[in-house]
């Protein structure tokens, strides 16, 4: 370029413009000043606008994951998963849902035990390196290697009773505390929120006539509940197992057996929020201690019932014999089908014999409407267990059985609540003492007679 051409150049982009008297020179560097401006403004807009993306993907992906409860931290091991079937299948009535593959039935245990958790998985030990103990707020989170400790490895010789809910072993613990553990069987869509809720809810149940549930433990596809151990057998035992032509348990005992048993479900049904519905309650699930008071059992997993709600829709499981006529058609479950239960129940208690028995007469195998023909036809004497080394008064005997019968009303709503169930068993207790005591004063008054 010559000079002339650089001075002409120089001279152009010297004038002024008529944009503020601005020279041509200023203006061309605004200009670039202003696009250069732009060019960084719009690369900005395009990089948050990748980052915006790219953290929404990140959040639907995160939200996509189902969170891992905090509270129960699941320990997964790749095994394969065993399920077990056990339990006699023409004691247990399973109606409903899942028709195809319906829970297996229940038979009689010994221990404190519960419903409802996941399939069992072999055994194995160790936890991964996690610690070996945690708490839960109302009682001990134990690990599988210390229930496995406890039980010889899951031992056959410590299983001391089997249902369709699981299989129950004695175990010592290593501060040589004996419980009862349940492993849990063949109900692998409980989901994991439920299973905590209801366990919670149950491991705050603190009542004499209720087995305490202790804790419990969550490894991969185990679930096992551990309770606390009663080693006096259970009623069904007492009733109806090898025990001489004269049954141990007196009158007075069997009328204190059914008074705790009513006490244990009032305090499920009228003294918990939610409340708790028991659905098995029979003669198999009552526990007795050494002084033969009863403990409810079996009642870890039932059934939560919000105030709010009279009814929960489930699956029907019970045993043949106990359960509640409504319940059986509808699988509408409510306290009410605990009554029933509990009714048949005294029948059971009262009588000696079994809710279904096949092997008695055409009229004498349900229970249920033995009694009710008997009442009709006045011979309530008959009723009573042949084996009671002592009979009750009449009166007595009316009474528990006008409680047994209100409580088997096939109107589920005529039924009385378990509160007012005790407060007629405890009149009854005190019209039991009333005769008692009448009949030793008539001795006394024959013995003074015959010593004048």
């Amino acid at each position: 370029m010559s000079i002339l051409d650089a001075g002409f150049i120089n001279s152009w982009l010297s004038q002024k413009t008529s944009i503020f008297g601005l020279k041509l020179w200023v203006l061309l560097g605004i200009c670039v000043g202003a696009s250069i401006v732009l060019v960084l403004f719009l690369l900005s807009l395009c990089l948050s606008s990748r980052r915006r993306s790219t953290k929404h993907l990140k959040h639907r992906a995160h939200e996509s994951t189902p969170p891992i409860s905090k509270d129960i931290t699941e320990i997964v091991h790749h095994n394969r998963e065993v399920h077990i079937d056990i339990g006699k299948t023409e004691n247990r009535v399973v109606l409903g849902e899942n028709r195809r593959n319906p829970a297996p039935p229940a038979s009689s245990s010994t221990t404190g035990t519960a419903s409802s958790g996941e399939a069992a998985a072999p055994s194995m030990t160790g936890n991964g390196g996690l610690p070996e103990v945690s708490h839960l707020g109302w009682g001990h989170w134990y690990t599988l290697r210390e229930l496995e400790e406890a039980t010889g490895g899951l031992a056959e010789e410590n299983v001391i009773g089997e249902g369709g809910y699981g299989i129950v072993y004695r175990g010592v613990l290593g501060d040589n505390t004996v419980v009862a553990i349940k492993n849990l069987l063949n109900n692998r869509g409980q989901a994991e929120k439920e299973f905590k809720v209801e366990v919670e809810a149950i491991g705050r149940v603190r009542h004499k006539n209720l087995v305490r549930l202790l804790g419990f433990c969550v490894e991969g596809a185990y679930r096992m509940l551990v309770y606390e151990y009663v080693d006096n057998g259970n009623l069904d035992q007492w009733l109806h197992g090898d025990a001489g032509d004269v049954s141990p348990l007196t009158w007075v005992m069997r009328m204190n057996i059914i008074l705790g048993t009513a006490k244990g479900l009032a305090y499920l049904h009228e003294g918990l929020e939610p409340k708790v519905v028991h659905r098995d309650v029979k003669s198999s699930n009552i526990l007795l201690d050494r002084q033969y008071n009863p403990k409810v059992s079996d009642f870890g997993l039932a059934k939560l019932l919000y105030s709010e709600r009279s009814y929960v829709t489930t699956r029907v499981m019970g045993t043949f014999g106990y359960v509640a006529p409504e319940y059986a058609s509808t699988g509408m479950l409510n306290e009410r089908s605990d009554v029933y239960s509990f009714g048949v129940l005294t029948m059971e208690i009262i009588t000696g014999r079994s809710p279904v028995d096949y092997t008695r007469p055409p009229g004498e195998v349900n229970l249920v409407e033995w009694i009710k023909n008997m009442v009709a036809e006045r011979k309530i004497e008959l009723v009573v267990d042949p084996n009671l080394p002592e009979k009750p008064s009449s009166k007595a005997l009316k009474r528990a059985l006008l409680v047994a019968l209100r409580c088997i009303d096939p109107d589920g709503h005529k039924r009385p609540k378990m509160g007012h169930v005790i407060h007629m068993l405890e009149m009854d207790d005190l019209l039991f003492r009333d005769d008692h005591k009448l009949g030793r004063k008539a001795s006394s008054r024959q013995l003074d007679r015959d010593n004048s």
